[in-house]
């Protein structure tokens, strides 16, 4: 750990304090005496009450661990351990019930299903596989698991293996995207004229089930993307007879892209074990990058070393005429860590560890902020997508819509 510095009576690390004014807090429109000031306030007010609620938490281990050792070797009896749940207070009783309504919510929490992953936020290249996983590669996911039955052989293309997977894939998309009279399979050619497809077969022209799933395409170098949707997500046909698959394709089709992450958990919390300050200003490091859309990771393969980024958005023609983009990168969430934890990167005035769910609060979404002042970042709706782990009963959600109401306060959210 370096040394402290003191910040509006915080004894805040060094280096956190460095990263925090030097790299964080410019283009936000805070300042650092504001922010230090803010926050400081809020360790005062809230620090207390969040050692009341794990003092609450104890009390009720304690209480539950005694009956059951009192009752150790004797059968369970279900309706006396509910009953003495409530009476301690474990249970509470349910409320009135209520409705809330969320404003400026993106799809891909409001409208779009599709999977979530969770990767560690210290790890870079990880975070930037998980937003770069908004789209996948059916034809590379096939090939090189067990998803068709065994494992791949060998380091040279196997055509064999090649065809199975475009066989697989091919009855994918007569499922997500049907033909009338035909299957896919049966393609030989897909065209665009004005703006429209046209698919053929040895024996005709043939069409979509739903023509409004053609949604577009784009061209480059020889190579058609083909964008579908089904069911809300894109399905993107890439055409390519040069590669050695769109060779064996008899519509040469290449690979087959399917929107597949559309939201990612940038972990603080349970794949992270942040135990100090410079691992803390690591964890916030790697966010930034991600709000900023900068972060970048050298990564080495096969002898070669190439330089990961976040994934650019994707463009298309519409069957209208009209441009299309696509996100090309998950929406990025940030678990911040649970009520429980205390960090020694910052000490309050007197010199206890904070709850490090205050520090992620105020940094996280601080760093937040630099995607709220550019366009084409993670949030297209202008917000802030936190994860809040492991709360306790009504009382500690009621800490954390407080923590955050003071948060949004400090930072004029």
């Amino acid at each position: 750990m370096s040394s402290r510095i003191e910040k509006s009576s915080l004894q805040v690390d060094a280096a956190l304090a460095a990263f925090i004014e030097n790299d964080a807090l410019p283009g936000t429109g805070v300042s650092a005496d504001s922010f230090w000031q803010g926050f400081s306030q809020l360790v005062a007010e809230m620090g207390p009450r969040n050692r009341a609620l794990l003092a609450r938490r104890e009390e009720l281990q304690t209480l539950i661990d005694n009956w059951h050792i009192e009752r150790r070797g004797q059968p369970h009896d279900e309706a006396a351990y509910t009953a003495f749940l409530h009476e301690i207070g474990y249970i509470v009783p349910e409320g009135d019930a209520f409705a809330i309504e969320t404003a400026n919510t993106d799809p891909e929490i409001a409208a779009i299903p599709g999977p979530q992953l969770v990767v560690p936020i210290t790890n870079a290249r990880y975070a930037l596989n998980a937003a770069n996983a908004r789209w996948g590669s059916l034809y590379d996911a096939l090939y090189g698991t067990d998803a068709i039955g065994d494992l791949p052989s060998g380091k040279a293309y196997d055509a064999g293996r090649g065809a199975r997977v475009i066989g697989w894939a091919k009855a994918h998309l007569n499922k997500a995207l049907p033909l009338e009279g035909a299957e896919w399979e049966d393609v030989t050619s897909l065209s665009l004229a004005d703006n429209q497809l046209s698919l053929a077969t040895e024996t005709g022209a043939v069409a979509l089930s739903d023509p409004s799933q053609f949604v577009g395409y784009s061209s480059e170098s020889g190579i058609q993307n083909i964008l579908f949707k089904a069911n809300g997500l894109h399905i993107v046909v890439k055409v390519d007879p040069s590669t050695p698959v769109g060779q064996q394709d008899p519509a040469g089709i290449s690979d087959i892209l399917l929107e597949s992450a559309m939201s990612a958990i940038m972990d603080c919390e349970d794949s992270v074990a942040a135990v100090d300050a410079e691992e803390k200003t690591v964890a916030y490091r790697n966010w930034l990058g991600l709000m900023k859309g900068d972060l970048t990771e050298e990564v080495t393969k096969a002898g070669k070393t190439f330089t990961r980024k976040l994934n650019p958005d994707l463009e298309f023609i519409g069957a209208d005429g009209n441009s299309i983009t696509l996100k090309g990168r998950a929406l990025m969430l940030v678990r911040n860590v649970g009520h429980l934890m205390t960090n020694p990167a910052i000490l309050d005035p007197e010199g206890r560890e904070i709850g490090e769910g205050l520090m992620d609060a105020m940094v996280t979404t601080l760093i937040a902020m630099h995607d709220l002042q550019r366009d084409g970042g993670n949030s297209v709706c202008g917000s802030v997508y936190v994860v809040k782990p492991k709360m306790h009963g009504p009382e500690e959600v009621a800490f954390a819509d407080a923590v955050f109401s003071d948060v949004e306060r400090i930072l004029g959210l």
